[in-house]
């Protein structure tokens, strides 16, 4: 590549980034996923639009791996451990049983039905079946669900790759068999714990290591912390361990860990996870050739889209969920909700690299699928969420820290959004533990620091500063009466 090459690239890839992230706002209007705006960039950009050739594998892949590390990464730094925690038993479930239980009934009927060969039948089921990090993490988060429901759902798309990531590499290579059942079985109980060992003590590190430490730069704390959960993925690869699961784990130890400038680092963390999903959908996108679909391509897809959706997903949700005493309609919300994404086109192109006999038309099958049903399931997914009964009307504080090192204190920034029952309430109120006080209210264009008597608005921004040794006690306090009101505690 010479110069000239690389003035093109950077004002093609400019001009493409802009307008994907214009087709945000046009996906959000039109009330559809935005990976599918992007896929259809790709689309229009690539050989059967404007004539961009990309035809490479091998490249696909790489980037696309690379992509969803930083996809995990950035979901797991902006989850939130106390609404995984209770859902964490059912969201491995999903991902370790619930994958067998799926790739089993498509491979059935894509053989049976569908007149595929077994290797290709395992390999579209294997490839269908996990969910999708990007779609479910931008997606879901749009809609205000049961903390439950949405723990659930990001804990096993954070989960299940490692385990068809195993199954898809091997049998592209033709090891499934020479391997045996027990053998593979083990290999992938040795790359989940491995993986989520190496996960949990690097996000560990990290997080302990930056509590002590104060950076020169607040820039440098989102960087750092990014830094570590990539460390972690490379970590447990170099060991042989899932990479997947000790980046996602690692990520979301250290997105719960009390840092300095957290809310920037997740804002920091998102802005990568957008440019991720752009890069690859449109790359997958370019991948593509819709003018070399046949339509056995379109039936195949639709049909085995169909078995995944309507019977798979969820005799596989039923046969977790039974276990932990789900009703019938959270069980229906999360059967539909299993959102599918890059994930299974990134996995379509194991066996394409690998030169598997009937790849190219695995892919296709695959890419037809994913942009069908995933625009069939995003569609109704607010609605039905309300007619699943698994919505809800809390909102979640956000909280900002600073530190004050001199001080050995912390600077809370808090702001009072929509639905939180911290407006209304008096500053006084709020009976923060001794040392601890509202030193600022930022109300639109105004500040003024308040008197015990001020109430509370929608919107405001309160400093609160506070000794390090009561943060969490404070921080604990405004989230119990953001939630349950100024009565919130009262007489605990």
């Amino acid at each position: 590549m010479d110069v000239r090459d690389l003035d093109t690239l950077l004002l093609v890839g400019s001009a493409v980034l802009i307008l994907a992230v214009l087709a945000v706002r046009l996906s959000v209007f039109a009330g559809l996923p935005s990976l599918l705006m992007y896929l259809g960039l790709g689309l229009v950009l690539g050989s059967s639009g404007l004539g961009i050739e990309f035809d490479d594998p091998d490249l696909a892949l790489n980037f696309g791996l690379a992509a969803l590390i930083l996809i995990l990464a950035e979901g797991g730094i902006t989850t939130n451990w106390s609404h995984v925690r209770p859902a964490i038993g059912l969201g491995l479930l999903l991902a370790l049983l619930g994958s067998v239980v799926s790739v089993l009934v498509v491979a059935s009927a894509a053989h049976y039905l569908l007149g595929l060969e077994w290797q290709l039948a395992v390999l579209l089921a294997a490839v269908l079946t996990p969910t999708d990090a990007a779609a479910v993490f931008s997606v879901l988060r749009t809609v205000p669900l049961r903390h439950r429901v949405s723990g659930t759902l990001e804990a096993e798309s954070g989960l299940n790759d490692a385990p068809i990531v195993v199954l898809v590499i091997a049998i592209s290579a033709g090891d499934f068999a020479e391997r045996g059942v027990g053998s593979f079985i083990g290999l992938i109980v040795f790359q989940l714990v491995a993986g989520a060992v190496v996960g949990l003590a690097i996000g560990w590190l990290g997080g302990t290591l930056l509590r002590r430490v104060a950076l020169p730069a607040s820039g440098l704390y989102p960087l750092v912390v990014l830094a570590f959960a990539v460390l972690a993925y490379g970590s447990a690869a170099a060991v042989g361990a899932s990479g997947f699961a000790a980046v996602y784990l690692a990520a979301v130890v250290l997105g719960n860990t009390e840092l300095p400038h957290r809310t920037a680092t997740r804002s920091f963390v998102e802005g990568i996870g957008w440019l991720a999903q752009i890069g690859l959908f449109v790359m997958l996108g370019l991948l593509a050739s819709p003018d070399e679909f046949a339509w056995v391509h379109l039936w195949t897809g639709l049909a085995a889209g169909g078995i995944l959706t309507f019977v798979a997903r969820p005799l596989s949700v039923a046969v977790c969920a039974v276990w932990f005493g789900i009703g019938w309609r959270e069980q229906l919300f999360l059967g539909w909700a299993g959102l599918r994404g890059a994930v299974p086109i990134i996995l379509a192109t194991i066996p394409l690299a690998a030169e598997v006999e009937g790849a190219d038309d695995l892919f296709n099958i695959v890419f037809v699928a994913v942009v069908i049903y995933t625009l069939a399931q995003a569609a109704p997914l607010h609605w039905l969420a309300g007619w699943c009964r698994v919505l809800t009307d809390v909102r979640e504080l956000e909280v900002e820290a600073s530190t004050l090192d001199r001080l050995s204190a912390d600077l809370l920034q808090i702001g009072v959004a929509p639905g939180s029952r911290l407006a209304g309430v008096e500053v006084g109120e709020l009976r923060l533990p001794a040392g601890a006080s509202v030193a600022l209210v930022v109300r639109g264009d105004h500040t003024f620091v308040p008197l015990p008597t001020a109430r509370i608005v929608v919107h405001d921004e309160l400093l609160v500063v506070t000794p390090r040794a009561v943060r969490d006690t404070v921080e604990r306090r405004l989230r119990a009466v953001a939630r349950d009101g100024r009565l919130a505690g009262w007489g605990a």
